[in-house]
């Protein structure tokens, strides 16, 4: 099943003269399937994040169209846009986003509240899910308490507690050291494998895109090349995603 469609989306940028644009992508086309677990990868300034608030809904594209679950949410207005996006997709950012003046467990609520469900359905969805997350024994402090590692895992049970259908991550790594980083992987793969969650992860780092199924590489705005993991370890898919950035180029620090 098609979760979502991208036909030849472009997006400018005009200049503070206003007399010349500056293109962030040029022509983007994408497809992408219920259970998936994809990463987009390129250059700094290759429109990564461009792309990702583009087909998240939370910026316009200058022209092009986007589908999901068959709609096109380019001809939704604003107020209907806000509950398409808190009924059908979920948001992991690399800043968090938590909220705090409110504890773990009222952060992963918000959603539910905004939705008006009943306190015995919200008890039970937001203990399961911190149980998952291993978050349980820290659901009553506040975010600025607790570590990076347990803040992105109570973000990423905040982004799913209302089962969307698509998950969006912006470098859901960046702000990790490496322990937290894996822990935060592994609960993504496993949110992939286990609940059939679809996920779309923009993302920097080789080690992070290691446990998507497929990259997509774009650079200068456009779909540069793509691979898949087949039956493959994660270590040699890891190693193909160097050769890949290897060949699309850039700086190395930029990766």
């Amino acid at each position: 099943m098609l979760i979502l469609e991208a036909e030849n989306l472009k997006k400018n940028y005009n200049q503070k003269d206003n007399t010349n644009k500056t293109s962030a992508l040029n022509g983007i086309n994408l497809r992408i399937k219920k259970g998936e677990f994809v990463g987009i990868m390129g250059p700094s300034g290759s429109g990564k994040t461009t792309l990702l608030n583009i087909l998240s809904g939370v910026d316009k594209a200058t022209s092009g169209k986007i589908e999901i679950l068959g709609k096109n949410i380019n001809k939704m207005s604003k107020n209907k846009m806000t509950l398409f996006r808190r009924n059908h997709l979920g948001f992991v950012f690399q800043d968090f986003n938590l909220l705090d003046s409110l504890t773990l467990k009222e952060n992963i609520m918000l959603p539910l509240s905004l939705e008006c469900k009943e306190p015995e359905e919200m008890d039970k969805k937001i203990n399961d899910i911190m149980t998952m997350f291993e978050i349980m024994k820290v659901k009553d402090k506040y975010p600025y308490s607790v570590s990076g590692g347990e803040q992105q895992r109570t973000a990423i049970s905040r982004a799913i507690i209302n089962n969307p259908d698509i998950i969006f991550a912006d470098e859901p790594t960046g702000n990790l050291d490496s322990k937290a980083s894996r822990a935060v992987m592994k609960y993504f793969e496993k949110l992939n494998v286990s609940e059939k969650n679809t996920i779309l992860v923009v993302t920097h780092d080789p080690f992070t895109a290691s446990y998507c199924n497929r990259i997509i590489f774009i650079k200068d705005g456009l779909v540069n090349m793509e691979i898949i993991k087949k039956e493959e370890t994660r270590k040699s898919f890891f190693d193909r995603i160097l050769e890949s950035l290897a060949i699309i180029g850039g700086e190395e620090d930029e990766f």
